[in-house]
């Protein structure tokens, strides 16, 4: 989905948010999701989240650092996976 590319552009901002802020982003997701799925409004967002596949906000973004130093050690650039290191 793009709108979570979008939401999470700035994640490394959202570091150190209040657990309000994700709530807020993990309403907005849950909206889109369930528009796009057509689904009830009797429908659990963990069932949404569970069917789709996809981690919560919080989840996601607490996910992205590891996800990136994970991928800059095994770079072929020599710079970028000793910045990493």
């Amino acid at each position: 989905m793009s709108i979570r590319s979008a939401m999470t552009y700035a994640s490394p901002v959202f570091a150190h948010a209040a657990p309000k802020a994700f709530n807020r982003l993990q309403i907005i997701e849950n909206k889109f999701r369930r528009d796009a799925k057509n689904a009830h409004w009797c429908f659990r967002n963990s069932v949404l989240h569970r069917d789709l596949e996809f981690p919560t906000i919080a989840k996601f973004m607490k996910d992205t650092p590891k996800r990136f130093f994970d991928i800059t050690e095994s770079h072929p650039n020599a710079l970028l996976c000793s910045a990493a290191s």
